[in-house]
């Protein structure tokens, strides 16, 4: 009785942190697609990376920029909202010791009126210490009224330096906002296209060397995880590669490391192809 084999084929797991070197020194990627068409895969997707790349660099600091102006502004409100009911706060403070000393003004002469009526010392002294608790009442309260009055014009020169800058702020994320909209607007679709590219291509490569290809890629200011060959040095890094060790990235047999930055180097046939 004949019966079938099955594909045992063991994928290795991906092992985080991985980079190009230990999968250089790994025998095994769990799959029977040529070195040649992996790398070639590879290298399609650094060149999408690349270009999806040079669109956020076109973009810039723009969308920093306008999320900065946006917490400013927001902060700004909240400034403003506070300096706002403070200066309430105080005004009405300054009404309430105003109509206290009105109050106070009004028992004294209550209290002279009947002082000059009294017939004994005590109901005398009784009354002139009440004149003089009024009488610091009101010093108090127009020390207070002055104080509240200094620190409103203060806020009040707050809340003036608040609103223009908030004025000049929204102008300014206005313009950011338009200016960030044209950029997009100039590069959606074409940004689309290539993160469709990238995505369809991630999925045809194999994990291990995806997340290699993504970990090197990381740690690398231009983003250039996969190079050629150019002028007999690393693409990446400029520093001389052997000529043997060229030979062996040329016929692409076998995954190259620069032994110098770490990025994988392929043939400069692959960049004649693009």
């Amino acid at each position: 009785m004949a019966t079938s084999k099955k594909n045992n084929t063991v994928v290795p797991p991906v092992v985080e942190g991985e980079t190009f070197t230990s999968l250089q020194i790994a025998k095994d990627l769990g799959s029977d697609v040529s070195m040649e068409t992996k790398l070639r895969l590879l290298y399609k997707l650094q060149q999408a990376d690349s270009k999806i790349d040079k669109i956020y660099l076109l973009r810039g600091e723009l969308p920093l920029e306008v999320q900065d102006l946006e917490d400013s502004i927001e902060g700004l409100k909240t400034r403003i909202a506070n300096l706002e009911k403070d200066i309430k706060d105080g005004e009405a403070f300054v009404a309430q010791k105003k109509q206290d000393i009105v109050s106070s003004k009004s028992l004294i002469e209550k209290y002279e009126a009947q002082r000059n009526n009294v017939k004994n010392n005590r109901e005398y002294d009784s009354l002139s210490k009440e004149i003089e608790f009024q009488s610091l009442e009101i010093e108090l309260a127009e020390k207070k009224i002055g104080d509240t009055n200094r620190a409103l014009v203060e806020k009040k020169e707050s809340l003036a330096t608040a609103g223009a800058t908030l004025e000049g702020r929204e102008i300014d994320l206005e313009n950011k906002k338009k200016e960030l909209e044209t950029i997009v607007e100039e590069t959606q679709k074409e940004e689309e296209a290539l993160l469709k590219l990238s995505a369809e291509l991630q999925e045809q490569i194999e994990p291990r060397m995806l997340n290699a290809y993504k970990k090197v890629r990381s740690n690398l200011r231009n983003k250039l995880a996969v190079v050629t060959v150019k002028r007999d040095a690393c693409g990446g890094c400029f520093n001389k590669i052997p000529p043997q060790r060229q030979l062996d990235i040329a016929l692409s047999k076998k995954i190259i490391v620069c032994e110098y930055c770490g990025r994988i180097l392929i043939s400069p046939d692959f960049e004649n192809e693009q």
